[in-house]
């Protein structure tokens, strides 16, 4: 795998998000480690207002390339979510190039024109299999995609590796069922405890990862996305994919 398809998502500094280190001071860390592209996370901001142009001012002295996670739903009640034109506009002033949010309670019915709207600001905008089974289920990723598609409204597909196994579904699967719409790859691996799943580093769990990265498409952006202790777990963690 290309070095610059390699994406560190700011989970993996959850310890240090912990401890008070705000995500703009973050970007030195990600780009000393060897990576252009960083995908921020809504959740971890602590002051908004002023980090988002620290943010944006440091990634571009650094030249890293931002992705803009949301923990927040695209349909609320069945409505198109109204929070969605502000974490827009945040994304627009940190100079972010690509979002992603959860689904929510898709109804079947598109609201193809706000949806467009939203489209047209110029950001990518990505969908993701999350851990509940109102949008996290390949049926639900399925039916939302073929929906978005048959209206030719741009809104691609994050393939979380790890999250298949807290809705009790195969990634493999649903590799397979949902390939053609993948624009970005989050990788973790699956360790059980005590039957319940847990996010774990690559190759510390039971996941195939390997091959699940076979089925998807080649030339998509690929996350790391799971906590970690230390830059050793990092970097171990980038060796084995650039190895693939």
């Amino acid at each position: 795998m290309m070095k610059k398809q390699l994406v560190l998502n700011f989970l993996v500094f959850a310890e240090k998000v912990e401890q008070g280190i705000l995500q703009a001071d973050l970007l030195k860390e990600a780009s000393e480690l060897g990576f252009s592209k960083v995908e921020i996370r809504r959740e971890y901001f602590q002051d908004i207002a002023k980090e988002i142009p620290e943010i944006k001012k440091v990634a571009k002295e650094l030249q890293l390339e931002l992705f803009y996670s949301v923990p927040d739903e695209v349909f609320v009640v069945g409505k198109l979510n109204p929070r969605l034109l502000t974490y827009l506009d945040e994304a627009e002033d940190m100079g972010v190039q690509h979002i992603k949010w959860n689904i929510g309670d898709f109804n079947g019915e598109l609201p193809v024109a706000e949806l467009h709207q939203l489209t047209a600001r110029g950001i990518e905008i990505n969908i993701e299999n999350d851990q509940t089974n109102v949008s996290g289920t390949i049926v639900a990723i399925k039916t939302f995609m073929e929906a978005i598609r048959r209206k030719q409204i741009d809104i691609g597909y994050v393939y979380d590796l790890g999250n298949w196994r807290f809705v009790g579904e195969d990634e493999l699967n649903a590799a397979e069922a949902l390939k053609e719409y993948v624009h970005y790859i989050h990788v973790k691996d699956v360790a059980y405890a005590k039957n319940q799943p847990q996010v774990a580093e690559l190759d510390q769990g039971v996941i195939n990862w390997r091959k699940v990265l076979a089925i998807l498409p080649q030339d998509v952006p690929v996350a790391i996305e799971y906590p970690t202790s230390s830059a050793t777990e990092i970097l171990a963690a980038k060796k084995r994919l650039e190895e693939e």
